[in-house]
């Protein structure tokens, strides 16, 4: 069943309830204790940025009874690359923390602004993207991810720009396919069936195995439609099956 339509049990919405204070407390100490780390070099605020991912993923666990899976580790990349990932909830730029070395997110400019959370991803060289820009945040895009890549930074972007509910067509935009041209390298695509544990709205968090599956990366050289084709394919087959193989479906 999608979560949008199960009925949160009161447990559940009690347990919801505490872990959204563990989320927002987490951030709050980590971000104030390690506050001097943004005087320091990047790999410095990588530090108190995977504390705070294993904090939520700890929360997730004892508090709301989620366990998170990562799969397909023989396609993880190594060194400088660019994943696109399914986005379907806020856990998806949390677990990238325990995926791969030093995640690069794509995201919007409106979470630069924010105050702790903004600061240190400015601060780790997260990639802001000004959605209203059109060509401007594509070439924005563009340089951003080349100077990450240079770094052997891997370069994660949700192809289809902002979180997406179960069972959503897929939506998918054209700043992937400029990564992917501009950079000439493979792109490996990840599935995850996050949303149904941590939907993309509101604060109700369920119960479940969570799942994010690294995929055969599709190589470079490929014509743009192609290349989409290849990669929503994967990407969609992939999400669908790990909702399809859950537990009770």
């Amino acid at each position: 069943m999608s979560a949008a339509l199960r009925k949160p049990t009161p447990l559940i919405v009690l347990r919801s309830l505490a872990f959204a204070v563990w989320v927002y407390l987490a951030l709050t100490v980590v971000g104030l204790v390690f506050l001097p780390t943004l005087l320091g070099p990047s790999r410095l605020v990588m530090v108190p940025a995977r504390l705070w991912a294993s904090l939520i993923s700890w929360g997730l666990k004892v508090i709301v009874g989620v366990r998170i899976e990562i799969r397909g580790l023989e396609h993880r990349p190594v060194g400088a690359a660019l994943i696109a990932a399914k986005h379907q909830g806020m856990l998806d730029i949390v677990t990238p923390y325990h995926m791969v070395r030093q995640p690069c997110f794509v995201l919007k400019q409106e979470l630069i602004r924010l105050p702790l959370f903004g600061w240190y991803c400015a601060r780790l060289g997260m990639i802001p993207v000004d959605r209203s820009a059109g060509s401007k945040a594509l070439r924005s895009l563009v340089h951003g991810a080349r100077q990450r890549i240079a770094e052997g930074r891997q370069v994660i972007i949700f192809p289809e720009g902002t979180r997406q509910a179960i069972g959503a067509a897929p939506d998918y935009k054209p700043g992937v396919a400029a990564l992917y041209r501009e950079m000439d390298m493979p792109v490996t695509p990840v599935a995850t069936n996050s949303g149904e544990c941590w939907p993309p709205k509101g604060f109700i968090r369920y119960p479940g195995l969570v799942v994010f599956e690294f995929l055969p990366p599709i190589p470079s050289g490929l014509k743009r439609a192609s290349f989409m084709a290849a990669l929503e394919s994967s990407i969609e087959q992939a999400s669908a099956a790990l909702l399809a193989h859950r537990p009770g479906a």
